[in-house]
């Protein structure tokens, strides 16, 4: 048991996450992504929600200070974000960056692990760059 760790982020999932560097990303995927088939490291977390899975990867993982560090699918909304989309602003902190489908597909491919949630809701799926953790 460790103290101050969310309790969805698993032994796999604290490893990847401690194994990326600087500029890796890792995407949260719906459960409806083809996660599986275009991962490099797979993770499923079926019962847990997009931006579930989000906060508590962000409680530990510092986002990159690049203007873009977060990036969502656009969607047939309006403004491109969906109800799902805006939420997972809201845990994000800061607008996130819209791809087109084929983009964010692509974009998945080159990722250090996909994360599966058991989102139900279409376009929820994120991609978050890894900042670096200040000098102590």
């Amino acid at each position: 048991m460790l103290i101050g760790i969310d309790p969805i982020l698993t032994a796999d999932l604290l490893h990847a996450l401690k194994s990326m560097g600087h500029n890796d990303t890792i995407v949260i995927a719906d459960r409806n992504f083809p996660a599986s088939s275009l991962a490099r490291r797979y993770l499923p977390l079926s019962g847990v929600d997009a931006p579930r899975v989000a906060r508590a990867i962000l409680s530990v993982m510092p986002l990159d200070e690049d203007p873009n560090p977060a990036s969502a699918m656009t969607t047939a909304a309006a403004d491109g974000r969906d109800a799902v989309t805006k939420e997972l602003e809201q845990v994000v902190g800061q607008p996130i960056s819209l791809l087109a489908p084929p983009d964010f597909y692509a974009e998945a491919t080159k990722a250090y692990m996909i994360v599966q949630s058991g989102e139900p809701r279409f376009y929820g799926n994120l991609i978050l760059r890894k900042g670096v953790l200040p000098p102590q």
